[in-house]
């Protein structure tokens, strides 16, 4: 039996390409993230990866939209979103598909680059 800790994962991320990692892997990514009210993340898009975000508990607001315990967002490669947090203790399991490095590009997806 192997244990660890999800404080000493890097932004929660457990799964994936990175270090430390429970399983090294570029073919998904996985974090348990918990985030504090006001947090946000700028608008970002990734070319090659799909995110799956459960909202575990707590609000979230992506693209102006809010979201709460027990909804799924899906971003397809190629579309945008911010991301703040409403709740304090707000807590999301995000899974990338495939797992790629450097991956992240911020601004408006693709499309609206024109």
């Amino acid at each position: 039996m192997k244990t660890a800790k999800l404080s000493n994962m890097t932004k929660g991320w457990f799964i994936g390409n990175f270090d430390p990692s429970l399983f090294r892997t570029n073919t998904a990514e996985v974090a348990v993230k918990t985030y504090n009210k006001g947090d946000y993340e700028a608008e970002h898009y990734h070319k090659i990866a799909t995110e799956y975000t459960v909202i575990i508990s707590g609000r979230v607001k992506m693209n102006g939209i809010e979201y709460g315990a027990g909804d799924i967002i899906v971003m397809e490669p190629g579309e945008a979103t911010d991301f703040e947090c409403l709740e304090n203790g707000t807590t999301n399991v995000v899974v990338k598909m495939p797992g790629a490095n450097n991956d992240k590009y911020l601004g408006k997806t693709i499309q609206h680059q024109r």
